[in-house]
């Protein structure tokens, strides 16, 4: 069963650009620090065409972890230009490890784990969303 984002949560279009290819989504904004902090813990599942966004107000090195976290995700590291920087795929459900953008970014893409490779997402590929 897929679980709906909690009431409130804004949902805006996203669009991956790989080469000739368009895939589109519609993902949950993570605008605040709590929603930030929370993502997509205790979710039990993300539908193929959604995701959580995390944007930043300036472009930071940042990073994240898997705690509480039960499904694994694919995490998107978008520059200020609206490429990608770096995809870490199936990150560790529950895992403490950080994963790290490791330059600085304007937001991060969560999707389920797998979704990037199945849809040949690379780096550098362009992500474009509603803001």
């Amino acid at each position: 069963a897929v679980q709906l984002p909690p009431p409130g949560h804004e949902m805006i279009p996203l669009t991956i650009r790989p080469d000739d290819r368009v895939h589109r989504y519609t993902v949950e904004v993570a605008k605040t620090p709590e929603e930030q902090a929370r993502g997509l813990m205790h979710r039990q599942s993300v539908a193929p065409d959604r995701g959580m966004l995390f944007p930043y107000e300036v472009e930071q090195p940042t990073s994240f972890w898997m705690k509480n976290t039960l499904i694994p995700l694919d995490m998107i590291f978008i520059r200020a230009d609206g490429t990608i920087a770096r995809i870490v795929a199936n990150t560790v459900p529950l895992s403490l490890e950080p994963v790290s953008s490791l330059e600085p970014v304007i937001a991060v893409l969560e999707l389920a784990g797998g979704r990037a490779a199945g849809l040949r997402i690379e780096a550098g590929d362009r992500v474009t969303w509603g803001r």
